[in-house]
């Protein structure tokens, strides 16, 4: 998993990535292609 500043980049590596909120965290997980997981912050 990738932590970032910022997850508009990595949101847009893929069509199948989705951004959540958990627990108070951002993330952006794909579940086509699980390599492509981040979290802000």
């Amino acid at each position: 998993m990738r932590v970032r500043n910022s997850l508009k980049a990595a949101k847009k590596r893929d069509k199948n990535c989705r951004v959540v909120r958990r627990r108070g965290k951002v993330y952006v997980i794909n579940k086509q292609n699980p390599r492509l997981k981040a979290r802000q912050g």
